[in-house]
């Protein structure tokens, strides 16, 4: 008996012990701000075609991923997330289950090119001109 009361016991102290919920998760990786982005246009005017926007900071260096939806001239939907951290400024396309993420090269006029191998992204307030080879593909952005 007095065994039995011992292992039941020792197995609720044990079970109350394992059930202690871990809240402090990882201290280096702080979610700052995941909020709906708000882009006015040249004439001040709210660009309702911005899908989201977060800003993340790890390890005291500031990271900003903005994602969007674009279509294509064929109807076509394309994801689109451009990413800005210390390190690097980048945009990544995805279609077809197939991504293609391509580095940010220059900024002229307006302009942004962001180019890898012989693929090409010129982005103009809200339309990108894909280029990869012959293949020109035109992107304009829009709501889902």
């Amino acid at each position: 008996m007095r065994k039995s009361l011992l292992i039941a016991g020792s197995a609720v102290a044990l079970l109350l012990t394992s059930c202690k919920k871990n809240e402090s998760g990882n201290k280096s990786v702080i979610k700052m701000d995941s909020t709906e982005t708000v882009i006015t246009d040249n004439n001040g005017k709210i660009d309702s075609l911005t899908e989201s926007s977060s800003t993340i900071e790890v390890n005291g260096k500031k990271m900003e991923k903005t994602d969007f939806v674009y279509k294509a001239t064929d109807g076509t939907l394309v994801k689109v997330i451009f990413k800005n951290d210390p390190k690097e400024n980048t945009v990544a396309i995805t279609s077809n289950k197939k991504t293609f993420t391509l580095p940010k090269t220059e900024t002229k006029d307006g302009e942004t090119i962001y180019k890898k191998d012989d693929m090409t992204a010129r982005v103009k307030g809200d339309s990108i001109h894909l280029e990869q080879g012959n293949n020109v593909i035109e992107l304009k952005r829009t709501k889902i």
